[in-house]
């Protein structure tokens, strides 16, 4: 299978491709500075780096790029400084997401690709009438208004559930939600909720990268635990966190 990875210059998305290498899966990374992604992650003879923003990308670049891949990864993310969060692109996770799955409806495939959207547990589910306090709710509220990589994160989700739904002929998706995310040097155990069991404002937990990036190579690698979370919005926790 290739996979095409939008924002595999970030820490979350080098491990993942490195993930997905060593699962001998072919690669196709978007990254703006292959230079420097490549002295992290290296060479690699099933491993194509794409040198672009995904968002200057031409409609039929993106075409180009998605076909003949089984899935679509996006690991993108604001950087968290002023200009990550204050600067242009504004709306790079969702704007993203709506391009990607538009290539996807573009190309009609055979079956459904796989997209597996990493995002936040800050984002709720509405589907699933997720339970937010009073106080949690009137945080985000204002979250919203100064941090704009929070509506963004939202919006992007928001289009997946409700643009492409469950029933879409050409697209399956996954959105994968980690909580505040650490460095550990090794895989651990995880644990994968449907929904988050604590507060990410009040009481939030811990998720590695590695173990995340390792739950997003096991959804586009294993059926099964493809077809548990295809649709859903699983929440992943280090077990310390849930403490």
């Amino acid at each position: 299978m290739k996979v095409l990875v939008a924002g595999g210059s970030g820490a979350t998305g080098q491990l993942l491709i490195r993930q997905l290498l060593d699962r001998g899966l072919s690669v196709q990374a978007i990254v703006r500075s292959p230079d420097k992604f490549l002295k992290t992650v290296g060479e690699h003879e099933r491993l194509l780096v794409i040198n672009a923003s995904i968002l200057e990308l031409s409609d039929t670049e993106l075409v180009q790029h998605v076909l003949g891949c089984g899935a679509v990864v996006s690991c993108l993310g604001h950087k968290m400084n002023f200009r990550g969060v204050y600067g242009k692109p504004r709306r790079l996770v969702s704007e993203a997401t709506r391009r990607l799955c538009e290539a996807i409806r573009t190309i009609k495939p055979t079956q459904p690709l796989k997209l597996v959207l990493m995002n936040s547990t800050g984002c709720r589910n509405d589907d699933l009438a997720e339970r937010v306090s009073v106080a949690e709710m009137c945080v985000v509220s204002l979250i919203r208004l100064v941090v704009p990589p929070h509506l963004d994160n939202e919006q992007a989700s928001k289009y997946l559930r409700r643009q492409i739904g469950q029933q879409d002929e050409s697209i399956e998706w996954t959105i994968v939600r980690p909580d505040t995310l650490v460095d550990n040097d090794d895989v651990s155990k995880y644990e994968i909720h449907p929904s988050p069991t604590r507060s990410a404002i009040f009481n939030a937990g811990q998720t590695s990268r590695i173990n995340v990036a390792y739950f997003l190579a096991d959804l586009v690698t294993e059926d099964a635990v493809w077809s548990s979370w295809k649709g859903q919005s699983p929440v992943i926790y280090n077990p310390d966190s849930l403490e």
